[in-house]
């Protein structure tokens, strides 16, 4: 059995596996008791101490003894088997815990910092549609953010590549940070989003 630290579902599968040929044995010995009309306790003997005749007495005191042997090892086997599934289970929760805590640890450490500020939305715009309002403070667009922003042309090249497809945009409103997804278009009105974007900068901190 492998520790619990490396238990693997193919590890307790093969332990089930083992499980299935001793309760296959133990039939197989039953079947033998059955075919000589005896069971686990009936004596061997007749009343005067002789081999009883109506039966293979060797057969059957070998299959009463492999059958005690066989229940100990089923046993024993089925502990086996406990331990491991709760050890397979511990390992999943721990994975999925990791996981979790990975995906927090990531998101945790994707900067806030704003990059730019919406200072007007025209009303039926896709970046109306979106969800954006003035005021919002723009995080990320698309892959820049404030690790590789250079200037708000940057902004402009994701915005003139992106026509008809969607653009993830993370925005800061107040103290919440929004997961937005703006498709840039044409419209009825100028440009192809329908808001003003200007540099954070600009904008006391």
């Amino acid at each position: 059995m492998e520790t619990d630290d490396v238990v693997s579902r193919e590890s307790v599968m093969t332990l089930i596996h083992e499980k299935d040929k001793i309760e296959d044995e133990i039939f197989q010995m039953q079947s033998i008791l059955q075919s000589n009309n005896i069971g686990m306790s009936e004596p061997l003997v007749d009343e005067n101490g002789y081999p009883r005749e109506d039966i293979d007495v060797y057969q059957v005191r070998h299959a009463r003894h492999r059958i005690i042997c066989l229940q100990n090892d089923h046993k024993a086997m089925m502990k086996k088997i406990e331990q491991g599934l709760h050890a397979l289970h511990a390992n999943l929760k721990d994975e999925c815990c990791e996981a979790a805590s990975s995906c927090s640890e990531s998101a945790s450490a994707r900067s806030t910092e704003p990059i730019a500020r919406v200072n007007f939305v025209s009303p039926n715009s896709p970046a109306a549609e979106a969800g954006i309002l003035a005021e919002d403070f723009v995080v990320e667009f698309g892959s820049v953010n404030t690790s590789n922003l250079k200037s708000l042309q940057d902004i402009g090249t994701i915005v003139q590549h992106s026509v008809g497809r969607p653009v993830v945009v993370r925005i800061k409103r107040q103290e919440r940070v929004i997961r937005l997804t703006l498709t840039p278009r044409p419209w009825s009105g100028r440009g192809l989003l329908g808001c003003n974007i200007v540099p954070f900068e600009s904008v006391e901190r």
